[in-house]
């Protein structure tokens, strides 16, 4: 398993939607390090190299990292159809579930290797502002910017890497439901098309009660930012349900489909 995953690996590196990604996640944070109407804007004045993280993050999350995600996780099954190196795959002596269970692991863990990306280059791009304990916040948490009083290196730290590994955390179900999409329609456009339109409808349903909305994936995917603990903790319970359930999905399709 882990051989056919780290050439699954191989075989998403080379993708340009992966190079695209990897590309924006460098240049995103110092694009806002230097924006220059900031406070404008968003009323909002850089005074550590620790808040640059969190807004890259937030102005990424919304919409630029789940459409990476969406797409590089279809092209998993995309790719290997419009090259056609499926089929002699399925020729081999390799079970249909083991193939794409290496492919589901490569989709949940390529979401870690963007928001890590993301993560080292706005550290660089705010080590101009220096690290040293600040008055204000990190972007995390119920204080946002502002913070309450003095926050340490350590403590800085250690909200940014809670609220990049949440980030993560809501991006796995995004790239299970791409590879069920991947595999029902073959197709890596389709596919990608099909996970944001789903994505925007289930946006569109906040006219609905408040007890459904709370089922819908989209309401926990800003659960990096709740500092609610309870709240994080459901979140993280129904996004790994989607996931679960959208894995399993994407195997039992796969087991029967004709390719």
């Amino acid at each position: 398993m882990l051989s056919l995953i780290a050439l699954e690996y191989r075989k998403l590196i080379g993708f340009r939607s992966v190079r695209l990604a990897l590309i924006v996640a460098v240049l995103l944070p110092w694009i806002w390090s230097f924006a220059p109407r900031l406070q404008d804007v968003y009323n909002l004045i850089l005074v550590s190299g620790w808040q640059v993280p969190a807004l890259a993050l937030i102005t990424a999350a919304q919409f630029l990292l789940p459409i990476f995600v969406a797409v590089t996780s279809a092209e998993l099954i995309g790719s290997e159809i419009s090259s056609g190196t499926l089929a002699p795959l399925l020729l081999r002596p390799l079970s249909r579930s083991k193939l794409l269970a290496a492919k589901l692991l490569t989709a949940l863990t390529y979401p870690l290797l963007l928001v890590g990306v993301l993560l080292l280059a706005s550290l660089l791009a705010g080590a101009r502002f220096g690290f040293a304990e600040f008055a204000g916040g990190t972007g995390f948490g119920a204080t946002g910017f502002v913070g309450q009083g003095l926050l340490s290196p350590s403590a800085a730290l250690g909200d940014i890497v809670r609220g990049f590994l949440l980030a993560a955390a809501t991006l796995m179900p995004i790239a299970a439901l791409a590879l069920l999409f991947g595999v029902l329609y073959l197709n890596t456009a389709a596919a990608a098309l099909a996970t944001i339109a789903t994505l925007l409808l289930m946006r569109l349903l906040v006219v609905f009660p408040i007890n459904f909305q709370q089922l819908l994936l989209t309401t926990h995917l800003d659960a990096y930012v709740q500092p609610d603990p309870s709240a994080v903790t459901r979140s993280l319970i129904l996004l790994a349900i989607y996931t679960v359930g959208f894995g399993l999905l994407s195997v039992f399709t796969f087991e029967r489909k004709d390719v």
